[in-house]
């Protein structure tokens, strides 16, 4: 039990067999969740530490909950309030935190491959929740176990995904997640906001809208990162609102039992009308508790590597 590498830094390094295993864990520690009792001494004795470069509400507060609620030491770091504001590099401050007997260091960064730079300095495992415009392993992994409640196996299901396909390193890692798993994945954005290559990923560049969702298993529509973009890469919100928005109408599109996600926060009125993401066909609620599920499997399932060495 336990994953092959002593970190988790993104989906392209886990094989199939691990994704399934963590979504197999996550279904205990959702039972886990649901009880009357949430504390289990999983990590008992053990020590967690997020650090995070970047402003977070869900991805931080259910890393912060699961690790207490499988009964470790915990403690968070945020860059405004620590030595970075001092002028302390990464390296230093990474290493600090390490030499302080941390077993698992939760790091969010603006900067891409952020912590793959940091995990061969450090003796504590490291998860990347999230590292620029590159990868977010745990968001992928919450909405492949979301999907998991649903689907008896990814083999030939059609998921669509839809928004700003360029700043979003949900849907790099959501592709690599789910084509690993026999997933077919159809994306779609303005074609100023679709990364060069994404194809080689192995999704496919629809058309339209509707070309994306059109007999969809699972549609998800993805935030307008207007803080990363430098320059507007739009008209106007209007206009995205008018030609790429998720409306009832294009959900309509999908498969009759198919269902609406979305990694929040979500930007109402612009990739999802308020109507659609409260619709009965979302399970976007559902995706924030099954992302503390699956944040107490990866952490469980990482301790038990360092355990068994």
């Amino acid at each position: 039990m336990g994953l092959k590498n002593k970190d988790l830094l993104g989906m392209k390094q886990l094989s199939a067999e691990e994704i399934m295993e963590i979504l197999e864990t996550a279904k205990t520690m959702k039972m886990v969740l649901t009880s009357g009792n949430k504390k289990t001494s999983h990590l008992q004795g053990k020590s967690v530490v997020t650090l995070f470069y970047e402003n977070s509400t869900r991805t931080r507060l259910s890393f912060e909950l699961a690790s207490k609620y499988m009964g470790s030491a915990s403690a968070n770091i945020s860059a405004s309030g620590s030595s970075v504001s001092k002028g302390e590099s990464l390296l230093d401050t990474v290493r600090t935190i390490d030499m302080m007997a941390t077993d698992i260091v939760v790091m969010r960064h603006p900067q891409s491959g952020a912590p793959h730079f940091i995990a061969p300095y450090l003796n504590a495992s490291v998860v990347n929740a999230g590292d620029g415009m590159n990868e977010h392993p745990t968001q992928a992994l919450l909405d492949l176990f979301t999907m998991y409640e649903r689907f008896d196996s990814f083999e030939g299901k059609n998921i669509a995904i839809c928004g700003d396909l360029y700043h979003s390193r949900v849907v790099r890692s959501n592709t690599i997640g789910l084509t690993k798993l026999g997933a077919k994945v159809s994306v779609y954005g303005p074609r100023t906001m679709v990364p060069v290559g994404i194809e080689k990923m192995g999704a496919r560049v629809a058309s339209s809208v509707a070309d994306a969702v059109k007999d969809a298993d699972a549609v998800m529509g993805l935030r307008v990162q207007l803080e990363r973009q430098h320059k507007s890469l739009f008209p106007s919100v209007a206009e995205y609102s008018s030609f790429y928005s998720i409306t009832s109408d294009i959900l309509a599109l999908a498969k009759p039992e198919a269902f609406l996600m979305h990694p929040g926060p979500c930007n109402h009125g612009v990739e999802l009308p308020t109507a659609v993401y409260n619709c009965d066909q979302s399970v976007i609620n559902e995706q924030v508790t099954n992302g503390v599920a699956v944040r107490m499997a990866v952490l469980y399932m990482l301790m038990a590597r360092r355990n068994s060495l």
